[in-house]
C-alpha cells in the first residue's frame, strides 16, 4: 500500500504528516490493525525551536509524538538512549538519521512510550514489554497509512528491529541494526541496574502514580526473562529470520561486540560492517554510505 503524505510547499524540515483515511490494514502478523485518526491524534502540530513540526498519535492511553523529514520510500528510525530513546537524541547521535538520510527516503521518528525528556505516555507493560514497543511502532505505520518500511534502530533499537521483524516479517522489508542492545553474561543485569537507577528514577518524578514494584516487574520483562542476546527474541527467531539486515556493531557494556557478531552469524540474510567503524572519519563516511546502499538495494520493485 502506498504510503501518503501533506507536505508543506518549500519546507524541507521535520513535517508533519496526515493519516489519509480511517481504513483498517493488516500488520502483518496475521491480525488486523485500525489505521486510527481520530481527532483528537491529529490535533494543530506544535512548533518547536528550529521550526521543527511535531504531531501526536493515540490509540486508546496510549500517546506517541512523532515527527518526519524527507520523501520517499519510508524508513522509521528510532534512536539511542536505552529506555529514553526520543527524537532530541538525533543531535548527538553517531549517525544522525533524520539528516544523513532526509534526501534519501522519507524518515519518521518518534518518542518511545515513556522516555524521559520525551512526550509519548502510556501505561508500563509488565507482561510484554517488547511486544508493547512494537504494537507503538507498528501504530504508527497504521495511523500512517504505511504498510512496508524500511527500519533503523540504535542501540535499544536493535532489540526493536528484531521484535518487529518477528511481529511483521512482511512489513519490516530490510532493517539497519546499529550498536545494538545486548546481554553480556559477566555483567547480567547491567541492563536493569541502568534501566532502575536512571530511567526508573527519572520516570517516578513525573509518574508518582506507578510503584517501583510495577517499574521493578517491567524491568524485569524486558531484561531477565530471556537473558540473553537481544532480549527481545530468541536465538532461534534469528536463525529462522529472512528479513535482510546491516549491522552496525559496537563494544561498549550495553552493546556488547559478540551480540553483533551472532546476530550477523545466525540471521541467513544479515550482513555486518567493519570494527571499528566510527573512526576515522573517512571510514565513518564510507559505512553511512554502504547503509544507505544497503537500503536502496533492498527498495521494493
Amino acid at each position: 500500500m502506498p504510503a501518503t503524505t501533506i507536505r508543506e510547499e518549500g519546507d524541507d524540515r521535520f513535517k508533519p504528516t496526515h493519516c489519509p483515511d480511517n481504513r483498517r490494514r493488516g500488520s502483518g502478523d496475521g491480525s488486523r490493525t485500525a489505521g486510527v485518526c481520530p481527532g483528537a491524534a491529529d490535533k494543530r502540530p506544535a512548533r518547536r525551536a528550529g521550526g521543527r513540526q511535531d504531531r501526536y498519535y493515540e490509540k486508546g492511553n496510549v500517546r506517541i509524538r512523532y515527527t518526519e523529514i524527507g520523501a520517499g520510500f519510508p524508513l522509521l528510525a528510532t534512536p539511542g538512549g536505552g529506555l529514553n530513546s526520543r527524537i532530541a537524541v538525533w543531535a548527538n547521535a553517531v549517525i544522525n538519521i533524520p539528516e544523513e538520510f532526509k534526501n534519501d527516503f522519507r524518515v519518521i521518528t518518534m518518542d518511545q512510550r515513556n522516555a524521559a525528556g520525551g512526550e509519548s505516555t502510556g501505561p508500563v507493560p509488565v507482561d510484554d514489554p517488547w511486544g508493547a514497543f512494537a504494537d507503538d511502532q507498528l501504530g504508527l505505520m497504521d495511523h500512517l497509512g504505511i504498510r512496508q518500511f524500511f527500519f533503523f534502530g540504535n542501540c535499544i533499537g536493535g532489540p526493536f528491529a528484531m521484535k518487529l521483524m518477528e511481529r511483521a516479517p512482511q512489513r519490516v522489508v530490510a532493517a539497519l541494526l546499529s550498536q545494538p542492545v545486548g546481554h553480556r553474561p559477566e555483567q547480567p543485569d547491567y541492563m536493569f541496574n541502568s534501566g532502575r537507577d536512571v530511567w526508573a528514577k527519572e520516570f517516578r518524578e513525573r509518574r508518582r502514580d506507578v510503584p517501583m514494584e510495577t517499574i521493578e516487574k517491567y524491568l524485569h520483562s524486558l531484561y531477565r526473562v530471556q537473558p540473553d542476546f537481544v532480549y527481545s527474541v530468541s536465538r532461534d527467531f534469528a536463525k529462522s529470520c529472512q528479513t535482510p539486515m546491516l549491522v552496525l556493531p559496537d563494544d561498549v557494556t550495553a552493546h556488547p561486540l559478540q551480540v553483533s557478531i551472532d546476530i550477523a552469524s545466525l540471521a541467513p540474510n544479515a550482513e555486518i560492517t567493519v570494527f571499528p567503524w566510527k573512526d576515522p572519519p573517512e571510514l565513518k563516511a564510507r559505512t553511512i554510505n554502504r547503509a544507505r546502499t544497503f537500503l536502496k538495494r533492498h527498495l521494493p520493485a
